[in-house]
């Protein structure tokens, strides 16, 4: 039975200040996982990470994830990272970008599991002796889901904190539905702590969870959720949306990045990330949707939202799992 949720990693969009105005309006998310930090062969990353990870208030649970298929870069970069203060670091095994996949980095490195077995031996082993914990987000397998039993099995070998699962395999991206019957029949047999990532965006699809798998106790979202703000909510059995909120949440995000010092030019690109999702809650729409995604400037995007907001239908019922 699902009792926890945790925010997924999306890139530009679950940084700093968008998880301290998330925490505050909808409470109730467990953990926010970091877009990756792709360290290099040193344990070296941009300052930027580190400005992200300074800037989070001590009530936001933060779990930092890396990408990084060198053991000696993971274990340097959590050294840095625990002296931060985080006692738990995540290796994505999951994501299944172009250019990532090539270089062999996230799902890239289910297609070399003795390669996979090998950096778990040793970054398992650091933290052993450092004082922190590994999770793993990965993938189900690179061509087929089907090739999840032998990957599972890999990971069975390992202390691992929990192991986030996104029921998709590589090649899928994020098209088609995530195969929980393949998720359910491994998961039945698995000693890790399982988290079960992949097409939750109404109570309907937690209760097929449940039914499949009543042993899961947590459950991963990310696009579903940045679509609509107030998602783990309403699965708790709360409220949906208002209007307001979403009017309140868009604002104080647009003031808090532009306070942190992105240009308003760059603040409207970021913004419009997250309406490249949250347009799911205007279906009827498209029109206004589509000018604030055109929008070139704060003051035309200012504009086109107070339009959008202001006359559009507004049904955040209508989100499910976006497949962009």
């Amino acid at each position: 039975m699902i009792t926890e949720f945790l925010y997924a990693p999306m890139e530009g969009i679950t940084l700093s200040r968008f998880r301290q105005i998330h925490h505050e309006m909808f409470p109730g998310v467990k953990e926010y996982y970091t877009p990756f930090i792709a360290p290099d062969s040193n344990g070296g990353f941009k300052s930027k990470y580190l400005r992200e990870l300074t800037e989070d208030v001590e009530q936001v649970r933060v779990i930092p994830q890396l990408l990084v298929n060198n053991a000696d870069a993971f274990c340097l970069t959590a050294e840095r990272l625990c002296a931060l203060g985080f006692r738990e670091i995540n290796l994505n095994v999951g994501c299944p970008s172009g250019t990532v996949f090539s270089k062999h980095k996230g799902a890239g490195m289910l297609t070399d599991l003795t390669a996979l077995n090998a950096l778990l031996e040793r970054i398992c082993s650091h933290a052993e002796r450092a004082g922190y914990q590994i999770s793993v987000k990965t993938r189900m397998g690179v061509r087929s889901t089907e090739e999840f039993p032998a990957i599972l099995k890999i990971y069975e070998k390992y202390p691992i904190k929990k192991l986030i699962v996104h029921a998709r395999c590589r090649d899928d991206f994020y098209q088609g539905r995530a195969d929980l019957k393949g998720f359910a029949e491994a998961a039945s047999g698995c000693g890790l702590p399982l988290v079960y990532n992949g097409d939750i965006a109404a109570a309907g699809d937690l209760e097929a969870l449940n039914a499949a798998a009543p042993q899961i106790a947590s459950v991963m979202i990310g696009r579903a959720a940045v679509a609509n703000p107030a998602l783990f909510r309403v699965l708790k059995g709360g409220e949906q949306l208002k209007r307001g909120e979403l009017r309140e949440f868009h604002d104080r995000l647009t003031e808090a990045w532009m306070e942190g010092g992105l240009s308003p030019n760059f603040t409207v690109e970021r913004m419009k990330t997250l309406w490249s999702y949250m347009q799911a809650m205007f279906p009827d729409n498209p029109r206004e949707v589509k000018t604030i995604l055109k929008s070139r400037s704060m003051e035309s995007y200012r504009s086109a939202v107070s339009v959008l907001l202001s006359t559009g239908l507004f049904q955040p019922e209508a989100v499910n799992a976006p497949t962009h």
